[in-house]
């Protein structure tokens, strides 16, 4: 009888204290913010590590869970630290009590009875040595335990462990030691992994070789006793010198780590770029640069054409170096020429123009300014072929005139582009077809991957955490084939006349451009599943006179194909509307010639809103219009109602019908969809 008031008590007690170690955990939960505060990692598209980053207190600290390393470190690792870690709850009872019998036997400490939890726990929240320590870490442990999962536990020790100087974990040490990720260590990396956190510093392999590779060395016979490794292998490790200096993390893609890890700091940051072709890319600017002798930086893009995904990003070669930090991949520059492929594409799409359409190179008049071929001469009557492949500049302006400068820069802007205009200029200059307009390499890559993609365009994707953005069709695939037909049969740079097979077969499409004053020199082109864009200057924009972008930036984009993996198999066929004709003679009469606007026409022409336009607004946001031609003032109407000024406000969503009125009466008009912009 008296055992049932017993029982009752010792129920009681654990009842209470069960509840006071629930209250107590509620009340005082493990902090977690050291092992939250993590390097900010930036890796490519299969997770690989390009770039990694300091934390706020100057330690590399990379995130390292169970699966990230060799499970042969994890087999010594618990021989040596905690054997028993798998089935003790945080505490091992029966490393306690051995430490405290060698301690009463001999009066000093033999070994201690530290478990990998408690590691975890000290670690989490670094104290003086103390018995009290020791106990608040025991609880810790204990409540580690009860919170998470035995993995969860061990990443907190692999992500914190010490490992000398301002290294912390298991792959910040095997990246810094051994030049490699802790997935595939040697018995002797790995050992040697285990013993520097029992006296970081001390064991250094970096300033304390001899001392690691002695403690290395007993790490491996423990594994040997407990059946981790045999004495063939431990032999093996034993003979292999341990490392005695320390490596540089990996340093790829440093311009984009640096902005996108701006971007997400503390975080792992998923990329689209390919390590390997990183890599190999990086080397060649890096040798072509070499011989440029000018100081010159080179900057080169490269996008899959089937996922619009960024696979290589170069922006500049000396990241460390006088301007390094400069990321030349997102500076927007003039092109030069490099746009007029897209002007003509416009042209194209509008069906007035065709390759073989017949356009008079001649001085023309625009206003007051008089464009001219960079050779300062003209070549008369030419094809709208020949006139892109050679690159002639009034061709290309009197194909401006007619698609609409300001529809033009719309369409860009639609495309993912967000072209600069110089002071002043309200978006109505014919300039932008000489490169008045500024972009950068990134935008024009995105632009020529649409046209690879038959006139569907998307800014290019460069994180595979966030969605792909959705193509918009803006030219369609008969403009986008001529343009890369014209292309593709261009003038090779000197030194290319003979391409290999390989290369050939490949036909890449490219055009080239070199800006005002030789400040930049671009070549930018296309294949079935690459685009690539190349430019070369100097970052601060001084002059690099003769530096023309066929000489100097051409020849590296077709070396970089040359590095890029080959194309699908796929011919891309013309369409079944292409008109395939011999001469002009043959296209319907207002596809034969092209002259400027005002020999072809006197009446008005609307430069913006473009015909069957989509325009996204939001609420009393108006809409600028634009026109040019006709004679005198002239007037807008929207529905049939006169417009005050050249700014529209819609009253709503819905359909319109755009007119513009010269003083002689002649007019011309576009119908617009307005869409509310939530």
């Amino acid at each position: 009888m008296r055992l049932r008031p017993l029982l009752a008590g010792l129920a009681v007690a654990a009842t209470a204290l069960v509840a006071t170690a629930l209250t107590l955990d509620r009340l005082f939960p493990p902090d977690l913010s050291r092992y939250r505060d993590r390097s900010t990692e930036v890796v490519d598209g299969n997770g690989r590590l390009l770039r990694a980053f300091t934390t706020a207190d100057g330690k590399w600290r990379l995130k390292t869970a169970v699966d990230d390393v060799d499970p042969l470190y994890l087999g010594l690792l618990k021989a040596y630290e905690d054997r028993r870690f798998d089935s003790h709850w945080g505490v091992d009872p029966l490393a306690t009590l051995r430490a405290a019998g060698q301690l009463a036997e001999r009066r000093r400490i033999v070994s201690g009875a530290s478990t990998l939890s408690m590691q975890a726990a000290r670690l989490l929240d670094p104290r003086p040595r103390s018995f009290t320590t020791k106990a608040l870490q025991s609880a810790r442990a204990l409540q580690l335990e009860w919170r998470y999962s035995k993995r969860e536990v061990l990443a907190i020790y692999l992500t914190l462990a010490p490992m000398g100087g301002n290294l912390e974990g298991v792959r910040a040490a095997s990246l810094a030691y051994f030049g490699k990720e802790p997935r595939q260590l040697s018995a002797a990396e790995a050992a040697l992994l285990v013993a520097i956190p029992q006296s970081p510093e001390r064991r250094r392999p970096d300033r304390a070789s001899s001392v690691a590779q002695k403690a290395r060395d007993r790490v491996l016979e423990r594994g040997v006793e407990h059946g981790v490794i045999d004495a063939p292998l431990l032999e093996m490790a034993r003979s292999r010198p341990a490392p005695d200096r320390r490596l540089a993390l990996p340093m790829q893609a440093p311009h984009l780590a640096t902005w996108l890890a701006g971007q997400s700091p503390g975080t792992t940051v998923p990329t689209t770029v390919r390590y390997e072709l990183q890599q190999t890319l990086a080397q060649l600017v890096h040798e072509e640069r070499r011989q440029l002798g000018d100081g010159a930086e080179i900057a080169m893009v490269v996008l899959d054409n089937r996922n619009g995904g960024v696979v290589a990003w170069l922006g500049g070669d000396n990241f460390f170096g006088r301007a390094g930090q400069v990321d030349l991949v997102r500076a927007r520059r003039s092109p030069g020429s490099a746009l007029k492929p897209l002007i003509y594409a416009m042209a194209f799409d509008d069906r007035t123009l065709h390759p073989e359409t017949l356009v008079e190179d001649v001085a023309v008049r625009f206003r007051d300014w008089l464009p001219r071929n960079f050779d300062r001469d003209h070549q008369g009557a030419v094809t709208v072929r020949r006139a892109l492949q050679q690159s002639l500049n009034v061709p290309a302006v009197l194909a401006l005139e007619k698609v609409g400068p300001q529809r033009f820069l719309s369409t860009l802007r639609t495309a993912g582009a967000a072209p600069g205009l110089p002071p002043g200029d309200n978006g109505n200059s014919l300039g932008v077809a000489l490169g008045s307009a500024t972009l950068s390499p990134l935008e024009m890559a995105g632009l020529y991957s649409g046209l690879a993609n038959g006139g569907s365009f998307a800014p290019p994707q460069v994180r595979r955490d966030r969605p792909r953005p959705q193509p918009l069709r803006l030219i369609g695939p008969t403009a986008a084939w001529y343009v890369s037909d014209v292309l593709a049969e261009a003038p090779l740079p000197e030194g290319f006349a003979s391409l290999p097979v390989a290369l050939r077969e490949r036909r890449i499409a490219f055009k080239t451009g070199t800006s005002a004053g030789y400040r930049d020199a671009w070549a930018a082109g296309y294949s079935a599943n690459w685009t690539v864009v190349v430019w070369v200057g100097h970052a601060d924009g001084t002059p690099r006179p003769g530096q023309l972008g066929r000489l100097s930036a051409l020849p590296v984009l077709f070396k970089a194909y040359g590095r890029l993996p080959g194309e699908d198999n796929r011919t891309i066929r013309p369409p079944a509307d292409a008109i395939k004709v011999a001469s002009h003679r043959e296209l319907p009469p207002r596809m034969r010639t092209l002259a400027p606007y005002s020999e072809t026409s006197g009446g008005p022409r609307i430069a913006y809103p473009p015909a069957d336009a989509r325009i996204e607004l939001a609420a009393r946001e108006a809409v600028p219009l634009n026109a040019m031609g006709g004679q005198g003032r002239l007037r807008w109407l929207v529905d049939g109602r006169p417009l005050e000024g050249t700014q529209w406000v819609p009253d709503g969503a819905g359909t319109a019908r755009l007119a513009v009125v010269d003083e002689a009466g002649r007019s011309t008009s576009v119908t617009v969809r307005i869409v509310e912009r939530r």
